[in-house]
């Protein structure tokens, strides 16, 4: 789980890096914000993993929170990177999809704080 977060983070910067100058130049604003809101939700999402791996032993359900996050960032993340870069808004379509893979991860923390209280 540590090495899918650093995968997660290390791919956040690298494609955060490349949007902030390899794409300035070359995508309209819009597109750009929606390319950085892609790195946004990788990057968050990447910590969030390292939160988990850190935490895992006192998670039963560890990895499926890392599937949902892993999933929602490849899904969503990916999503919008490619929207930005092509303009073809059809990418756009599965966005939701990756959002609800996010919000799965997310309510199967809270289940398990619930859990443990």
């Amino acid at each position: 789980m540590i090495r899918i977060a650093g995968a997660l983070g290390l791919s956040a910067v690298a494609l955060g890096a490349f949007g902030a100058h390899g794409l300035r130049a070359r995508l309209d604003p819009a597109m750009l914000e929606i390319y950085r809101t892609g790195a946004l939700y990788h990057l968050i999402h990447a910590l969030a993993v390292l939160a988990v791996a850190l935490g895992a032993d006192r998670l039963r359900r560890a990895s499926l929170i890392v599937t949902l996050f892993t999933a929602g960032v490849v899904v969503f993340s990916g999503s919008l990177y490619t929207l930005a870069i092509t303009s073809v808004v059809q990418f756009g379509a599965v966005t939701p999809v990756g959002g609800v893979l996010l919000m799965a991860g997310w309510a199967a923390i809270l289940l398990e704080a619930r859990r443990a209280t």
